[in-house]
């Protein structure tokens, strides 16, 4: 995530460090250089010049605490103002405890809308929320039908009419809710390429009908100032709650994610990586700054775990952790919940130090694909005593799972290595405390 715009601020603050004191000089030129990589990611002209401001007022007569060099003290000041810079807080979206709640989506055309309300209505779905999708998305083709695809795969219905009137769909919608035990709809709205005047008043007479509890403004993070503009071009007209930064995994170079906050004054909600329904974040401005300065996301990587461990899984598996009785069945259930918590260089950029580290690696989330077919090969005795895995047992799981006899011996070597570290952790009574941190009790 904005990894090109995390190693150009990695690159400024490794000039400053070492270095005695804070001078003006090598304040002005490390400062000097963050406009520049500012400028650089499509940045506001006007936030980038404040921002800079701000952190020369506050870097300049700091003395350098004991224990604490120049790089860090600055890069101290420059994580708060990118806090700031960010919305500082993170706010959540307005649900009602009774009635409908409804949730209006706009954007322009591509900005990832239809996917996103699809996320957004699996996320609340698993928070108990009973959930309908609207498809107002009456211009676009295939709009319809993709929402409903995406609907089908999270298991929540979609209302949609044949008719060509967005606004009639939006007041049905709001019956059909009412008159069924809906308590959310989600109003998935028709873009287009550019901002023009029939599709705001469209837009704008959908809120007046369904009068939002929340309405949010997706916009592509690949976009850069165009994302700004159009961001205050619909919120002149909308005037919505918050904003969904989508495509941060692509090759985004911040502008839109550090200038939008700033200009527009609507905070920043949610972020929304990838094509998977459950790829989708709230949104923490803290967390964004400490990953812009390479610093990691611990916080959001813990709660990814806990999403994807159930609370028994974790007991039974700390149990047979201690009896040193971990077998090719766990590792598959661990694999699972691995897949569940997304791409593995995007969990691997949430480890400090790591993301900058695996910039130009290239990262194959095909290898657990692997790895799945090769156990589902085994018999459930095979699974349970890898003991047993001879010369022709080998063979025969390789050409069942379309790998090679050599991709099925590492497996096999790398699992015995493991199960030795876990039997030497358990008898030195790490595992209690391992299990414990990770479930976060």
């Amino acid at each position: 995530m904005l990894e090109e715009l995390s190693q150009k601020f990695e690159a400024t603050l490794k000039k400053v460090r070492g270095q005695g004191k804070l001078t003006e000089k090598n304040i002005s030129d490390t400062l000097r250089e963050i406009r520049r990589v500012l400028l650089d990611a499509d940045v506001n002209y006007k936030v980038a010049k404040e921002f800079v401001d701000n952190v020369s007022k506050k870097a300049l007569g700091q003395e350098v605490i004991t224990s604490i060099t120049p790089g860090q003290l600055i890069t101290k000041i420059i994580y708060d103002e990118l806090t700031l810079l960010l919305g500082g807080n993170s706010a959540e979206i307005k649900l009602n405890a009774s009635g409908v709640t409804t949730i209006l989506i706009v954007g322009l055309q591509g900005s990832g809308k239809t996917t996103f309300s699809a996320k957004l209505a699996a996320k609340l779905k698993d928070s108990s929320r009973k959930v309908l999708l609207v498809a107002a998305d009456i211009y676009r083709p295939a709009a319809i039908e993709q929402l409903k695809l995406l609907g089908s795969q999270i298991n929540v219905p979609v209302f949609s009419l044949e008719e060509k009137n967005a606004r009639k769909v939006a007041a049905d919608a709001l019956s059909y809710a009412k008159e069924n035990g809906f308590n959310t709809i989600i109003v998935d709205t028709a873009g287009r390429l550019h901002v023009d005047e029939e599709m705001m008043t469209e837009v704008a007479d959908i809120k007046e009908i369904i009068k939002p509890n929340e309405s949010l403004f997706v916009v592509d993070s690949m976009t850069g100032q165009d994302a700004v503009n159009s961001a205050k071009a619909f919120n002149e007209r909308v005037n919505y709650d918050g904003i969904v930064l989508t495509k941060l995994d692509g090759d985004a170079r911040g502008g839109a994610a550090l200038s939008i906050r700033a200009v527009v004054g609507k905070p920043i909600k949610f972020i929304s990586n990838g094509e998977k329904l459950n790829a989708l974040e709230i949104f923490y401005p803290e967390r964004l700054a400490s990953r812009i300065l390479g610093k990691g996301d611990i916080v959001s990587l813990v709660e990814k775990a806990q999403e994807s461990f159930e609370d028994f899984e974790a007991e039974k598996l700390e149990e047979k952790l201690r009896k040193n009785k971990f077998d090719f069945n766990d590792f598959l259930q661990q694999i699972k919940a691995i897949k569940k918590m997304g791409s593995l260089s995007s969990l691997l950029s949430m480890i400090p130090g790591v993301g900058s580290q695996i910039k130009n690696a290239k990262i194959d989330d095909n290898a657990l694909v692997k790895v799945e077919a090769i156990i589902n090969s085994m018999t459930k005795q095979e699974r349970t005593a890898p003991k047993i895995l001879n010369g022709s047992r080998r063979k025969r799981i390789a050409k069942g799972s379309g790998t090679s006899i050599q991709e099925v011996n590492r497996l096999i070597k790398q699992f015995g290595e493991m199960q030795k570290m876990m039997s030497q952790f358990s008898k030195k009574g790490f595992s209690n405390s391992v299990m414990n941190n990770f479930k976060l009790n």
